[in-house]
């Protein structure tokens, strides 16, 4: 039997050795970045229940900005079959990894020309764990961190209806959110952004975010009830009676580590709140 031209040059083997870990562990590429359609996008680096969705609603409300609900960019990816789709992007300078981020790119492209707006806003709570990725797909990617008292975080999460997850594993869910998103605060340049500030000033916290994305503030992103925002899905967003109010509610104020188990006061003493 004559062997084909892909087992002559070992490609198939190679295919199999570089196939890439899982898509959260991603750090090498076999491939360079093909150019993207969204140059400039925005990203917010957020823990679960750290107001990112009122940031949305506001941000979505500006004139030149989209904003749309939470995007899961990390779980869409792309399979390709040994020897066949594979080899046959291989010859295209392209693998696994590189095609789902020309498919992130074109998901992010597509929603600014639907909405006609020009910056595009991704604020899913799992970017945390791929803020690396997200950086190298886009080198001129913006990133805004979302910071809240860690107590915050977890009452909110005990709030929750017909939660019946203790505390301790409820600190355990926070604590995986907030290791990367420190990581990714002291690794990269972006704003940082206090929920209870936003909810205490948003008038002022909202000019410094239009401030860090180069647009002109408009009065009319405080009123984001008045704006078409989607529906209010599960696993997209706050669903809570206080988002859909249309109104910018107060946040609970927590300002010390009074009570908070050690690993969770790091945070707030980093974050500003001790």
């Amino acid at each position: 039997m004559v062997a084909s031209e892909t087992d002559t040059l070992g490609i198939t083997e190679g295919l199999k050795v570089r196939r890439p870990p899982k898509r959260t562990q991603i750090v090498d590429y076999a491939f360079p970045a093909v150019t993207r359609l969204v140059r400039s996008p925005v990203f917010v680096i957020a823990p679960v229940r750290s107001g990112s969705t009122l940031l949305r609603m506001l941000l979505n409300s500006h004139s030149r900005i989209r904003a749309p609900h939470e995007l899961h960019l990390r779980t869409i990816g792309v399979e390709l079959t040994p020897g066949f789709s594979e080899t046959s992007m291989e010859e295209l300078g392209l693998d696994r990894v590189e095609l789902e981020h020309v498919v992130w790119d074109r998901i992010l492209h597509l929603e600014l020309l639907r909405s006609g707006k020009e910056i595009l806003v991704d604020k899913t709570p799992g970017n945390v764990f791929i803020w690396k990725r997200l950086k190298y797909v886009w080198p001129e990617a913006r990133f805004i961190f979302m910071l809240r008292h860690p107590e915050g975080v977890i009452s909110s999460l005990e709030n929750r209806k017909d939660n019946t997850t203790t505390r301790e594993a409820l600190e355990a869910t926070a604590l995986k959110y907030f290791k990367p998103l420190e990581e990714a605060r002291r690794a990269l340049d972006g704003l940082a952004v206090r929920y209870e500030q936003l909810t205490a000033e948003p008038e002022q916290v909202t000019r410094e975010v239009c401030a860090y994305l180069d647009v002109k503030w408009e009065p009319e992103m405080l009123q984001y009830g008045k704006h078409y925002q989607g529906q209010f899905v599960p696993n997209l967003g706050d669903r809570s009676d206080n988002i859909k109010s249309g109104r910018i509610q107060a946040a609970r104020v927590f300002d010390d580590t009074d009570g908070l188990p050690p690993k969770l006061a790091k945070y707030a003493t980093a974050w500003g709140y001790a």
